[in-house]
């Protein structure tokens, strides 16, 4: 009987995305988490969940590129920027950075996934699409066939993304937002939670779901329900 032996992997974060990608690649056949990085100056503990969190400073010495890959865990901040910054450090340091599918996702063709993407459970992607580098898909999402979508994005869960559209880089698409066949949307554009989107959207783009209208009435007063 064969023994699979599983890729060595430096998780760069420590917040609430981090720990989530600790607890999928645990579960993973693949992956075997070794540690968490941040820089030196956001290290207050030693360790998180169980493993140890080393200096980014020193992450070539301790746990070199030949021997160990990385994941860059950092979600939207500054527009996705502060992930880019990070994905764009680990390589120049020379390491390999993994993407996860989720078993439970349905993708067509994972060949069509860049690196250091995370795809979460329940995302649908329709053949002849392209996802980018360090680009984010959460639960529930349907890219629909030949959309492409940039590097550095993230779609929440939820999203309807059409047929032939295309998404730029850096751009983040909220909570079940709806976008058009064969729009294309720019780079570094925001798509608000709910969002139902009809036009092409220039770069720098920013759209406002709509939010429910509180009522005066409370509900102790509603009758029939």
């Amino acid at each position: 009987m064969k023994i699979e032996i599983k890729e060595k992997i430096v998780i760069f974060g420590l917040g609430d995305f981090a720990r989530i990608v600790c607890a999928y690649l645990s579960r993973s056949e693949k992956y075997q988490v070794v540690a968490f990085s941040v820089h030196n100056e956001f290290i207050s503990e030693s360790s998180l969940m169980g493993f140890p969190i080393v200096p980014f400073e020193e992450i070539n010495k301790l746990h070199p590129p030949t021997e160990y890959k990385m994941f860059v865990a950092i979600g939207f901040k500054n527009l996705n920027k502060a992930r880019q910054n990070i994905y764009e450090q680990c390589k120049s340091k020379g390491y390999e950075l993994i993407s996860y599918i989720s078993p439970d996702a349905i993708v067509f063709d994972h060949n069509c996934v860049g690196d250091n993407c995370f795809v979460f459970e329940n995302n649908v992607v329709q053949p002849f699409v392209k996802i980018g580098n360090d680009s984010i898909l959460w639960s529930g999402n349907h890219i629909g066939h030949d959309a492409i979508v940039g590097d550095h994005v993230f779609i929440s869960s939820h999203v309807v993304i059409s047929g032939h559209v295309k998404i730029g880089d850096r751009s983040f698409i909220g909570v079940n937002s709806t976008i058009k066949d064969g729009i294309t949307i720019g780079n570094d554009c925001l798509i608000g939670a709910g969002s139902l989107i009809l036009k092409d959207a220039a770069d720098n783009s920013v759209f406002k779901g709509l939010s429910a209208e509180l009522s005066p009435v409370p509900s102790s007063r509603l009758r029939g329900i």
